[in-house]
């Protein structure tokens, strides 16, 4: 199964039995990224009587995740967010959920689905987008080589981050990792992978 992300963040609102669900998908890069976008939810929603959360982040040690029940019943919460988050394959992104307890008791059950749901609503609303694993490469060559490689670059979904002008030219590459062998095949002569 191909792995996924969303672009950008998005926001749904679900009501079961007068309580309120605020469901948000984020991008996240990094734990801190996530950190802080839970901290801005919490300010921005801070009469809420719960804020739970999931997130699941590509980092260079493989995948790491964690959810949050924020004080519902174990299980409840945290673990039925993310489980959307893990069935849809998705990578860098918080999915917080923030409820507004209407007076009536769900039981774990109901929460199970009213959480579950809300994550569920807010993926399906995120415009959902196959991620590409992308590589930097770092290149010399002679000036009569930049047209030809600017040609294959453009078959390769590969851009130009960096370029100075000496005796040769130093370039930094950015293309999908998939793509790098056939690169360096016909460009051979590239210094350092970065």
């Amino acid at each position: 199964m191909s792995v996924h992300y969303i672009k950008t963040k998005h926001t749904v609102e679900n009501t079961l039995k007068k309580s309120r669900f605020f469901g948000v998908a984020m991008p996240c890069m990094s734990l801190q990224d996530v950190q802080v976008g839970v901290k801005q939810l919490s300010l921005e929603y801070a009469d809420a009587s719960h804020i739970a959360f999931a997130y699941r982040l590509k980092t260079d040690n493989g995948l790491i995740y964690r959810f949050y029940d924020a004080g519902e019943p174990t299980g409840t919460a945290g673990k039925p967010i993310f489980q959307h988050i893990e069935g849809k394959n998705l990578i860098n992104l918080v999915v917080v959920v923030i409820r507004y307890f209407g007076g009536v008791k769900l039981g774990a059950g109901g929460l199970t689905r009213a959480y579950g749901n809300t994550a569920r609503d807010v993926i399906e609303a995120a415009e959902i987008l196959p991620y590409i694993e992308l590589e930097n490469i770092q290149l010399t060559l002679d000036y009569q080589q930049l047209q030809p490689l600017e040609f294959l670059l453009k078959k390769l979904d590969g851009v130009i981050l960096k370029q100075d002008f000496a005796g040769q030219i130093q370039l930094v590459i950015q293309l999908p990792t998939v793509n790098t062998n056939t690169l360096l095949q016909t460009f051979p002569n590239y210094t350092a992978m970065l």
